[in-house]
Formats: structure tokens, C-alpha cells, sequence
């Protein structure tokens, strides 16, 4: 298979992706590096090397960490405004008033008696040793230490330290660099693991690279990720050191030969591999570490899968599946990852040009095709895979339910096929199989008896008894198969070499791929086309040689796409490095006894802005409970027994308007849904989203309301 993933694995060759004539023009590198790229970067490279030496804390889950500031994990208890000020003003009072008094003798002279007990008697009097100045700094000395003494007691008593960093600090403090100082031993900027396995001119080489403008982030972890090939054995380090000195920072190119995308419209940090999807609301409901802070996803959270859920209009793919396809794209220019992104034509999920393979399915004018058995050459293998695109969602909802029927239909006429062209049957003559057309079958019976292929001649007389018979899905196989044998899907899905099909065993490399469904007028063939891709892509990471690269499918408008094997595969994609981001428009999309096992086979889910109360049910119950404190508040009218009681209690009630009552406040912990469904309706303000999370480590963070336009 070719390296940048265009030929099947059945030897049909098709030509590699289009290269520059020449050395790739030399993307800008941002100002603010992760934030948009598209600026001419600084003549000296300062502005990379800023990127790249600013600070990136380990934090939790989802924390966008690229200049992240840590937080406790528990809200500090802070006092109110007014009564800081107004304690602050009264300890001052009370501080002021005890030194009036000790002046003007009140409290009598007992504050003198440490003053006596140390001051030698020569030091006392006007005709002392020190004369009459020198006395009088020592009694003002002492005097003044003990106004020192009163002024510290009331500044502890009156909090005059948090006043001061409250009020005061922030307004002398000046904006901290975003570049900590570094020292050579830790500056990522000289490449000092390079160094010390002895490639140190490949090193000074990359170092005079970044400080000249050359390199950007894309460059970066591009050969970080070629550096990690010579760590793990997979390449030679003279391999590695000869690239890097011939070519510097475009050593290690992706086979598409470019650098960075034409354009981005999120913040991506490759460092981390996180692309920014919004801010975390300053709520009480989100945990204290998490707000305000950016929420940043990546590959070590995708590897969990994501299912989105909102209506149409609440954001899912201009502000959830394009900015991660963007990022899995640049993850793959640096040799990463590999992504498929799917959705309807026209839908925004980024130009062609930042694509290695774009397979339009309807338009006549598309480079690439789609491989109908996703470059199997195994019949069983094969059947299984497109049994669950046809009839998949017909299949028993219940997770235990399977499609062999189908799929044992379907392989007693791929082998057979296969066995006598040596290839698999193009979809009208899938159909005219499964119709029983006399012509294929006789053709198919007689290929067989020449080449002596008993058991296979019998697997098509097996299929031919069976037509016809009640309860032979044959005929449901056809009328499936009927939705791709349209005029507008011609020349589309050939096996017979005409064609450049795509198939998804390519992911073996690092190949940026998006698939264009056509929606209008083909509504049902478009759902039959995303379960194949799905079915295809879950069993190709299965046996990924290489499962280093990291691979996701995005799939915008996941209707009719979840099935029981569809889940099954889904849970089996962690343990292959490889993870999927679906979108829904409302959970009744997917079946009933489908809904609990999605939402657990996903590690991410999220919840947009105008959720049904019924899909917020659904979230509810998978986030669960906590224990919260609950203060439930009493008011007790009082009753006066004395007549002077009554009349206060009148006069209160003629000035105030209310009855004189007494408040009774009890706590308790309480047991409460972390997001019931009516808040997840109608509390999720335009624009935002629920969203919880899980790691490919087992650490996960609790669903947490984003700003997704932060």
C-alpha cells in the first residue's frame, strides 16, 4: 500500500496524492502560535520560540494547558466585599481608639512596665547620659512600638493583608510574560535529547532553524515524531540525523509534501496536541479547578470516543467536528494520526486542499472512489462488513443481536464471485445476484464446475434453495443494494479497476481523508454509506500493524448509524489507539435499547444547547449522582407573651410591613442528579454545552458547562 493511503489492498494502483512542483512555501507562524496562524512570523523566530518555551502544566482533564495557570481543587472560602471593608474600617477604629485611650491615660500606665523592666535609669530624665534628645527617642521609640503592636492586632483582626491583595495588588501588578526564563538544559528549543544520543549536529542544525524564523509547530512535532521512530527502533538515527541535516525543519515531510494547513480557525497547541474548544463557565456547578479555564480536547481524550447531541443550529459541527478535524489534521501532517471526516456535501468541514483524498459519492467529478468491501479480500470478512451497512439497522436494537444471516447470504455469493473473476461483484451485479437472475447464477454455476470449486458450488446452490423461502432476507439485501444502483451513483464503487477507490486499510498511514455523502435525494443510501464507512473503519484499526498512529473517524449526523455491532466496535477501539466523534440531533435517532450502551461505550459525551427533557433524561442518568449540601430555610413567626413584647412586635410590624419572625437554617447532604434533565432543557444557555469527560488512562473530569464560544 502506497504511504499516502490510495491504494486498496486488492493491487488496484491509483496515482499518489498531488505534490507541489516545488519546496512548499513556508506557512506563517502566528504571532500568538496556537491562535491563528496566517501572520508572517518574526524575522528572529521569537515568536515560535515563545510558543514553544510557554508554560504547560500537567493538569485535568480537558484543561486547555498551553499558559494554564492551576487552581486548588476546592473554593477557598472568601469573605464578602462589605464586610471585609467594613471589618477592615472597624479594626482600624478599635485600634485607633485603644492607643487614644493609652495616651490619655485612661488605661493607666501598666503598658510603661516593660519600659521600666528594660531600660537602664541612666537613659531616664533630662539630665540622663543621653540628654534630652536622646531620651526623647527612646520614649518615642517605645511608644512607638507599641502602636506598631496595637496596629498589627487590628490588621489581623481587621484582614488588612487580604484587603491589600484584593484591592490593591492588582492594580500595580504587571501582565506576566508568557515566556518563562529557561535555562540551556531544559530549553526545548535546543533539542538536548538529540544532543545527548549523539546527534548534535542534527540538533544545532533544528535550534538554528527555530531561532531564524524556519520552523513552527507543525515542523516541531513532525520531527519529534520521526525523533520517537529512532527511540523505538523503527528507524536508524544516521537515517534521522542525514534528513534533518539535508533538510532542516522540513525534514520527515508528509508524503502530501506540505507543512501546515491553508487556513485554521481554532487554537491548536501540538505540543500537547490540543485544539481549543471554548471556556469552562464560571459556575457553580462546574468544579472550582475548572473554571474559567479553556477546554481543549485531543487525541488522549478521542481515544474514548465522542457523541454530540443537539438540535440543528446548536453548533455541533462548526464549533465541535471542524475544529477537531482541523486538529486531526495537522496531527497528521506530523505524522500522528489518521482521520476520515464524513458528512453531508457542503457542510463546512474544511476545504479540499487541506485533504490528502476527497471522495465526493454522486459527483461525477470526484478524483476518488469509495471501496464498496473496504479492500478485503477475504468473502467472510467482507460479507460481515457490508451486511451491517445494508441491513444493520434492521437488526434486533437489542446489544446482543447479530446480522449473520445477512452476512452468510452475502458470502454465498461473494466466494463464488470472487472465485471465478477474481474480484468482487460491482454493485449491479451484487444486485442481479441477490434478485436471482438466472443469467448470473448459470454464469457463476458453470465458472465453478470448470474450476473444480465443489465447496464454493455448493455455497450457491445453498443461496439458490433458499430464495423464495419465508424468511430469506435475500430480497430486503436487494432492495438495500437497489439504493446504490442509481443513475447518479454510476461509475461509483467499481471493482473493476477503472476507478482510484479509497479504502479505509490506508489508515495505516498518515492520511487526512473526507468523504462527501450525498444527501439530497439519497437520504436513505447516505445512511447505508455512513454505517459502511463505520463498519469499515472499526475493522481496519482492529489490525493496524502500526497502532502508534493514532486514528478517528468524524462522522457528522451519526442518524441511523448506530447499531448493536456499530457499539461493539466502538467499545474495541481504545485498546486500538483509534476513536470516533459522532453527531446526533436527538438521541431518538438511535434505538431505544441502543441509547444506554452508546452513551457508555463513549467516553466524551456532550450535550448541546436545546436538548429535548427526554435526551436530557438519557445524559441524566449516565452522569449519575453526587452528594451535595442542601440548606433548607424556616421562618417562625414569633409570639410575644409580654404586652412590652407585643407592642415592639407592632411597632416592627408598622415600619417593616412584616411580622417579626425568627430563621431556622439546617444542613444536610442530600444525594442529587449532577445534571437533572430539565436543566440540561432548558438551563444550558445558547452556544453552550455539557459536557463530561474520560481519558484513555481512566481519568475522567464531571460534566461541566462550556462557553463553546470562548
Amino acid at each position: 500500500m502506497d504511504s499516502d493511503g490510495t491504494q486498496d489492498a486488492r493491487g488496484t494502483h491509483a496515482s499518489p496524492v498531488p505534490r507541489p512542483a516545488g519546496p512548499p512555501e513556508v506557512p506563517a507562524m502566528p504571532t500568538r502560535p496556537p491562535a491563528a496562524p496566517g501572520t508572517p512570523p518574526l524575522p528572529d523566530g521569537s515568536a515560535f520560540l515563545t510558543w514553544l518555551r510557554a508554560p504547560r502544566p500537567d493538569a485535568a482533564p480537558g484543561v486547555w494547558r498551553f499558559g494554564h495557570r492551576p487552581r486548588p481543587a476546592e473554593e477557598p472560602e472568601e469573605i464578602p466585599t462589605r464586610q471585609l471593608l467594613s471589618g477592615a474600617l472597624i479594626a482600624f477604629l478599635v485600634g485607633w481608639l485603644i492607643w487614644s485611650l493609652l495616651q490619655n491615660g485612661y488605661l493607666g500606665t501598666w503598658w510603661w512596665v516593660p519600659f521600666d523592666l528594660i531600660v537602664p535609669d541612666a537613659w531616664r530624665g533630662g539630665d540622663s547620659d543621653l540628654g534630652e534628645t536622646g531620651t526623647f527617642v527612646v520614649y518615642q521609640g517605645y511608644e512607638l512600638l507599641v502602636a506598631l503592636a496595637i496596629m498589627v492586632g487590628a490588621a489581623r483582626l481587621g484582614r488588612w493583608g487580604e484587603v491589600w491583595s484584593r484591592f490593591v495588588t492588582p492594580r500595580f501588578r504587571r501582565p506576566e510574560a508568557q515566556e518563562p526564563r529557561t535555562t540551556a538544559d531544559d530549553d526545548p528549543a535546543q533539542w538536548n535529547e538529540l544532543r545527548a544520543a549523539g546527534a548534535a549536529d542534527a540538533a544545532e542544525r533544528l535550534a538554528a532553524e527555530a531561532r531564524t524564523g524556519l520552523m513552527r509547530d507543525v515542523d516541531h512535532a513532525r520531527i519529534l515524531r520521526a525523533w520517537q521512530g529512532v527511540r523505538t527502533g523503527r528507524h536508524s538515527l544516521a537515517t534521522f540525523s542525514g534528513a534533518v541535516l539535508k533538510d532542516g525543519a522540513a525534514a520527515c515531510l508528509h508524503p502530501s509534501g506540505e507543512r501546515d494547513l491553508p487556513a485554521r480557525l481554532a487554537r491548536h497547541d501540538l505540543v500537547t496536541g490540543q485544539v481549543r474548544l471554548g471556556t469552562t463557565v464560571d459556575d457553580a456547578r462546574n468544579p472550582y479547578a475548572y473554571r474559567g479555564t479553556g477546554l481543549a480536547l485531543g487525541p488522549d481524550l478521542l481515544g474514548t470516543s465522542l457523541v454530540a447531541v443537539g438540535p440543528a443550529g446548536s453548533g455541533k459541527t462548526g464549533t465541535v467536528v471542524r475544529p477537531l478535524a482541523e486538529s486531526l489534521c495537522l496531527h497528521a501532517l506530523a505524522g500522528r494520526a489518521a482521520v476520515v471526516v464524513v458528512g453531508a456535501a457542503g457542510t463546512g468541514l474544511g476545504p479540499a486542499d487541506a485533504y490528502d483524498v476527497v471522495v465526493r459519492i454522486g459527483n461525477q467529478d470526484s478524483e476518488y472512489d469509495l471501496d464498496l468491501y473496504g479492500g478485503s479480500t477475504d468473502p467472510d470478512e467482507a460479507a460481515a462488513v457490508l451486511a451491517e451497512a445494508l441491513v444493520g439497522d434492521l437488526a434486533d436494537p437489542h446489544p446482543g443481536s447479530d446480522s449473520r444471516r445477512s452476512t452468510t447470504v452475502l458470502a454465498q455469493l461473494l466466494g463464488p464471485f470472487r472465485a471465478v473473476h477474481g474480484r468482487f461483484p460491482s454493485v449491479p451485479e451484487l444486485r442481479q445476484l441477490l434478485d436471482g437472475a438466472p443469467g448470473p447464477f448459470a454464469a457463476l454455476r458453470q465458472g465453478l464446475q470448470e474450476a473444480g470449486q465443489e465447496s464454493l458450488l455448493r455455497e450457491l446452490d445453498a443461496r439458490e434453495r433458499q430464495m423464495g423461502q419465508p424468511g430469506d432476507v435475500g430480497g430486503v439485501l436487494g432492495d438495500r443494494v437497489a439504493l446504490l444502483d442509481r443513475p447518479a451513483f454510476a461509475g461509483f464503487f467499481d471493482t473493476s479497476g477503472q476507478s482510484r477507490p479509497f479504502t479505509l486499510k490506508a489508515l495505516d498511514h498518515p492520511v487526512r481523508v473526507r468523504i462527501d455523502l450525498p444527501q439530497r435525494g439519497h437520504a436513505d443510501a447516505s445512511r447505508m454509506l455512513a454505517r459502511l464507512v463505520l463498519a469499515q473503519f472499526t475493522a481496519s484499526v482492529a489490525v493496524r500493524e502500526d497502532r502508534s498512529l493514532f486514528a478517528c473517524l468524524l462522522l457528522d449526523d451519526a442518524t441511523g448509524v448506530v447499531t448493536p455491532e456499530a457499539v461493539r466496535g466502538i467499545q474495541r477501539l481504545r485498546s486500538g489507539n483509534a476513536g470516533v466523534v459522532l453527531t446526533l440531533r436527538t438521541l431518538d435517532d438511535v434505538a431505544r435499547p441502543l441509547r444506554g450502551p452508546l452513551l457508555g461505550a463513549t467516553g466524551c459525551r456532550m450535550a448541546l444547547s436545546g436538548l429535548t427533557p427526554w435526551d436530557g433524561q438519557d445524559f441524566a442518568e449516565v452522569w449519575g449522582k453526587e452528594w451535595t449540601e442542601a440548606r433548607d430555610v424556616t421562618d417562625r413567626q414569633i409570639i410575644a407573651e409580654t404586652p412590652a413584647g407585643k407592642a415592639v412586635h407592632m411597632l416592627r410590624r408598622v415600619i417593616t410591613g412584616k411580622a417579626p419572625t425568627a430563621r431556622a437554617v439546617t444542613v444536610r447532604q442530600v444525594e442529587r442528579e449532577r445534571w437533572s434533565a430539565s436543566e440540561l432543557a432548558h438551563g444550558v444557555p445558547a452556544g453552550h454545552a455539557v459536557l463530561s469527560l474520560t481519558d484513555v488512562k481512566g481519568e475522567h473530569a464531571p460534566p461541566l458547562l462550556v462557553d463553546l464560544r470562548g
